[in-house]
C-alpha cells in the first residue's frame, strides 16, 4: 500500500522531525567540535549532530511560539525517543527485506514537487531555503516511506476482522454520521506497574488537565512539554476519527463532549490519556478516485537480474506503443499472475492499492496513456489507465467501511503493542546529560 505523499510544508515538517535513520551514512556537520555520540540503538548509533538538527528543525517551528516547546533537556530527551524508535523500525524493515528502490523513491520526490507546483530542480532550491540539503531530505524520506511500509505490512498480517464483527459493528453503529476532530495527552505505565506508579500516573494527568481548565496553559502546549504519546510534538493531535473509529473505552466519554472540553484520565493499553475534542462534523460522503488499467510486469529474481528484466519489459512495452494489443500482450508475457489471465486488466482500485509506485503512475497519466518502465518490489512494470471515476463509497460500501475503520482501530492498537515491544526488546544507551 501506499504511503500517502504530504503537501510539502507538513512533510518537510514530519520529515524534520523525524531525522534520518542513516546519520551513520549522512554528510557533516559544519561544526567546529569532534561529533559525539547520543545513544546506542542496538548495532548502531545516533549522533549528537543527528539530533541537534532534529532539536533544531523543531524550535524553528515554534519560532513565533517558543514558549509551547518544553524546557531544552526534555525537548532534546523527546526527540531522541522519537529518533531511536525511528532507527528501530527502519531496522526492522530492513530485515523483514523491505527495501525502497532508487526508482521509487525517485518517484516519490517527483510526486512531492507536483503536488506543491514544483519541479525536482525548484524542489531542492526551495529545501536548501529551508536550510535541508536535497541528500538528507531523499534520505529522510526514505525512511518515512520504509516505516510506513512495514506499518502497513504488519497491520495488514497482524489484524484480522471477523465477518461477526462487521454484522455486530453495522447493527450497532451508524456509519457515515458524526466525526471527531481529536488531541490526546498521554502518561506512559510501565508493563506491570505497581499500584503507586498507577496512581501516580493518573494523578500527574488530572492535575495537567486542571491546569488547562484553569487557563494556564492550552491544550497544545500541554501536550508538547508533558505528554508521552508518540504524537507529543505535534501538540497531541489525532485527526479526524468516526465514532466507531474510536477504542471502545473512549465512546462513551466522547459522544456528548462538546468542542473544547476534556475526558477525565482514561486508562488504556500503555497507560493514561485524556482527550480533548477540538471541533465536529457531519461525517462527509466518501467520494474517491478510482481508476481502472492494465499492467504488464517482469519480475526480477535469482535467475533473472535487473538489467535482463529491464530488457525483456523494454521490449514488450516497445510492442505495445507500437500497435500490439496490450491485453495480448499481457496474456502472452506477463509474469504477473494476478493479471495475467485477463489480459493484465487490474479492475477499479484506488490509487494506493496496488502500491505507490501504481499510484505514481496511475495519477500522472491520461485515460488510454501507456506509461513508462517503472520499477516496484517485486520487478519491472508498464501499465495502461483504461478509465476513472468517482465513487461514492458511503452509501453503496457500509460494510467496507465497517471494515476499514475496524482494521484502523486494530491495527492502530496492535501497531503501538509492537513498538513497545520492539523498544523493549532492543539494547538502547542514551549518553544525553541526566539519562
Amino acid at each position: 500500500m501506499n504511503p500517502k505523499l504530504k503537501p510539502l510544508a507538513s512533510l518537510l515538517a514530519g520529515l524534520a522531525l523525524l531525522g534520518s535513520a542513516a546519520a551513520v551514512h549522512a554528510q557533516a556537520l559544519p561544526t567546529t567540535h569532534i561529533d559525539s555520540i547520543a545513544a546506542v540503538v542496538d548495532e548502531t548509533v545516533i549522533l549528537r549532530s543527528e539530533l541537534e538538527r532534529a532539536v533544531a528543525n523543531i524550535t524553528s517551528q515554534y519560532a513565533s511560539q517558543p514558549e509551547q516547546l518544553p524546557p531544552r533537556d526534555i525537548l532534546e530527551k523527546q526527540v531522541l525517543d522519537r529518533l531511536i524508535l525511528l532507527h528501530l523500525q527502519v531496522q526492522r524493515a530492513n530485515d523483514s527485506g523491505i527495501r525502497i528502490a532508487d526508482t521509487e523513491l525517485q518517484q516519490a520526490v517527483g510526486s512531492i514537487a507536483s503536488q506543491n507546483n514544483l519541479t525536482v530542480d525548484q524542489l531542492r532550491q526551495r529545501l536548501a531555503a529551508d536550510g535541508l540539503s536535497f541528500d538528507e531530505f531523499r534520505a529522510n524520506l526514505r525512511d518515512e516511506i520504509t516505516v510506513q511500509r512495514l506499518r502497513q505490512r504488519y497491520m495488514q498480517s497482524a489484524v484480522q476482522i471477523s465477518e461477526a464483527e462487521i454484522d455486530q459493528a453495522l447493527s450497532a453503529q451508524q456509519f457515515g454520521g458524526e466525526e471527531m476532530h481529536l488531541a490526546n495527552i498521554q502518561i506512559n505505565l510501565p508493563e506491570g506497574a505497581t499500584p503507586d506508579e498507577i496512581a501516580a500516573a493518573r494523578e500527574k494527568l488530572a492535575g495537567i488537565k486542571a491546569s488547562i481548565e484553569r487557563g494556564e496553559i492550552d491544550f497544545r502546549s500541554a501536550a508538547i512539554r508533558h505528554s508521552q504519546a508518540q504524537n507529543a510534538l505535534d501538540g497531541g493531535e489525532i485527526g479526524w476519527r468516526a465514532m466507531e473509529a474510536v477504542p471502545p473505552v473512549f465512546v462513551n466519554l466522547l459522544r456528548d463532549l462538546q468542542p473544547g472540553q476534556i475526558t477525565d484520565p482514561v486508562r488504556g493499553q500503555s497507560g493514561f490519556q485524556i482527550v480533548q475534542m477540538i471541533e465536529k462534523r457531519t461525517a462527509q460522503a466518501q467520494m474517491v478516485t478510482q481508476y481502472r488499467a492494465s499492467d504488464i510486469m517482469v519480475r526480477i529474481s535469482d535467475l533473472v537480474n535487473a538489467e535482463a528484466a529491464r530488457q525483456k519489459i523494454e521490449a514488450l512495452r516497445a510492442r505495445v506503443v507500437g500497435g500490439e494489443d496490450f491485453a495480448k500482450v499481457a496474456k502472452e508475457a506477463s509474469e504477473n499472475t494476478i493479471t495475467r489471465n485477463s489480459g493484465g486488466d487490474m479492475g477499479w482500485f484506488v490509487a494506493d492499492q496496488w502500491g505507490s509506485a501504481i499510484a505514481t503512475q496511475i495519477t500522472a497519466l491520461q485515460d488510454g496513456e501507456v506509461s513508462p518502465i517503472f520499477q516496484s518490489e517485486v520487478g519491472f512494470h508498464f501499465i495502461k489507465r483504461t478509465g476513472n471515476r468517482q465513487q461514492d463509497l458511503t452509501a453503496d460500501n457500509q460494510r467496507n467501511r465497517a471494515r476499514e475503520v475496524i482494521g484502523q482501530r486494530k491495527g492502530e492498537e496492535a501497531y503501538e503493542r509492537f513498538l513497545r515491544n520492539l523498544r523493549s526488546e532492543a539494547y538502547v544507551e542514551t549518553r544525553l546529560g541526566g539519562s
